[in-house]
């Protein structure tokens, strides 16, 4: 059966860490598994992102233009997903549903004109439908990462991407902080959500919540199957 899962949360909360542990402990018991990355180290725009001021960003409009990529990009890796024949388990660094939110804090913060937020929600709700004549275009699960404010900060500036550890991002890191939480249990509706509370979790340095993570996804996809199984039946 092919399962889809996807990794959300917080920038810096170790999506891709934990994208990885999963693969690692997936193929070890023998499914076979692949991780769709998100595009950050070879993304041309990010860094701009972080690093102009706030007119050369409403000059050049790099907000909308970032957005716009990751939406491009996010729309193919669903497709891959969908293609993919090989592995059983795919797992995504972050989904296509999560842009949305990005893109709605940026229109909030005024990074993101009105007239471009309803451009980018006409493309996502074009995207959604050409997706929805798809197979299997829904994930099973999402592994949302969930944590404080502080644990975010610490994290990001731990992992010393130089374009994220500028002072004057914390009032953004705020911004997208701060409605994370209600956005995924009030309006993400593509899946079932299973929290993980990076507060007191780090699947890098401790092998025992790296196991205690895999069983809780695991132990959630299996109820998740067994319901959608019996469903069918």
């Amino acid at each position: 059966m092919f399962v889809s899962i996807v990794i959300g949360g917080m920038i810096g909360l170790g999506k891709t860490s934990v994208a990885d542990m999963l693969k690692a402990h997936f193929q070890h018991k023998g499914i076979d598994s692949k991780v769709f990355y998100e595009a950050v180290d070879d993304n041309p725009i990010l860094p701009l992102y972080y690093e102009l001021t706030q007119e050369e960003l409403d000059a050049k409009r790099i907000p909308f233009l970032l957005q716009i990529f990751f939406l491009n990009k996010r729309f193919k890796t669903v497709k891959d997903c969908i293609n993919w024949r090989n592995p059983i388990y795919t797992i995504q660094d972050r989904s296509i549903y999560e842009d949305w939110y990005f893109a709605y804090v940026n229109k909030n913060l005024g990074r993101i004109s009105e007239l471009e937020f309803k451009i980018y929600e006409e493309l996502v709700d074009n995207m959604m439908e050409e997706l929805a004549q798809l197979p299997k275009k829904a994930p099973d699960l999402m592994v949302y990462l969930k944590g404080s404010f502080e644990t975010v900060l610490d994290r990001i500036m731990a992992r010393g991407r130089s374009f994220e550890i500028n002072p004057e991002l914390k009032e953004y890191y705020f911004e997208v902080w701060k409605g994370y939480d209600e956005w995924v249990m009030e309006r993400y509706d593509a899946s079932e959500v299973l929290v993980i509370n990076m507060d007191n979790t780090d699947v890098v340095n401790s092998e025992a919540d790296a196991k205690r993570v895999c069983l809780e996804v695991e132990t959630k996809l299996t109820e998740i199957l067994y319901t959608a199984k019996a469903h069918i039946g």
